[in-house]
């Protein structure tokens, strides 16, 4: 079973991202903030993650830059979940790392087949 990391501070969109994605079969530990996500991906790399832009401690972008530059979760995929839908804002979402950007509002079936695709792209 694949392992994912989901960080979302809205409780709402928190439990619609982890009730589609343990449907779909997934592992998945939800965490509230920044921080929270960064230790945890840090401490036991997951297969995906999925991050809001947006968070308390530390934003999604700077858990994604530092993802990458670790060496342990270099190479996991990262998904940016997040209201930012300027061109900028995509732009600095996959300049930071990201495999990604799902902009919300969002439709759950389309976040897990994009989740899907990375984790497919990813293990080739």
């Amino acid at each position: 079973m694949q392992r994912l990391l989901v960080a979302e501070d809205d409780p709402d969109i928190r439990d619609l991202v982890l009730f589609k994605l343990e449907a779909a079969g997934f592992d998945v530990t939800t965490v509230v903030d920044g921080r929270e996500a960064l230790a945890r991906a840090l401490q036991e790399p997951p297969d995906l993650v999925v991050l809001d832009v947006m968070m308390p401690g530390l934003s999604g972008l700077e858990v994604c830059a530092a993802l990458r530059e670790d060496e342990g979760t270099s190479e996991v995929p990262i998904i940016l979940l997040t209201a930012k839908a300027q061109e900028a804002d995509v732009t600095s979402g996959l300049s930071a790392g990201a495999d990604d950007y799902v902009v919300k509002p969002f439709s759950p079936r389309e976040l897990l087949t994009r989740v899907q695709a990375v984790l497919a792209r990813s293990h080739r």
